[in-house]
């Protein structure tokens, strides 16, 4: 990708999308404390409830952190003037494909492809 504005507005929005994916692992963390086993306290069905809660939030906060991570790739990408180069065949990622989801690493053929030999 040549154009430095362009690369400068996908840096600037994956870092927004970095703070608030942060952020938001921080507010997290509350949802994915233990749940008490206390009958007390808390109902069974209530019990159930808040592990089921808990679970989604575990899995939120992985997916946060796998996102994190394509951003930290992404932003690398950016200085090693690799951005928007698939990592498959080297040729450009649409701007489209980009804008869409800036941590894209391929093309859409070749994501196309992937995804063929996967079913």
């Amino acid at each position: 990708m040549e154009n430095k504005q362009q690369i400068s507005a996908f840096k600037k929005q994956l870092i927004a999308l970095q703070i608030t994916l942060k952020e938001d692992n921080l507010n997290g963390e509350s949802a994915t404390r233990i749940v008490e086993l206390d009958q007390s306290s808390v109902g069974r069905l209530s019990r159930m409830d808040a592990m089921q809660a808990q679970a989604m939030a575990q899995e939120n906060g992985r997916r946060r952190i796998q996102k994190l991570g394509l951003i930290d790739a992404a932003l690398q990408r950016i200085i090693d003037n690799a951005f928007g180069i698939c990592l498959s065949c080297d040729e450009e990622i649409a701007l489209k494909r980009l804008e869409f989801d800036p941590t894209s690493t391929l093309c859409i053929g070749c994501a196309n492809l992937k995804e063929n030999q996967q079913e």
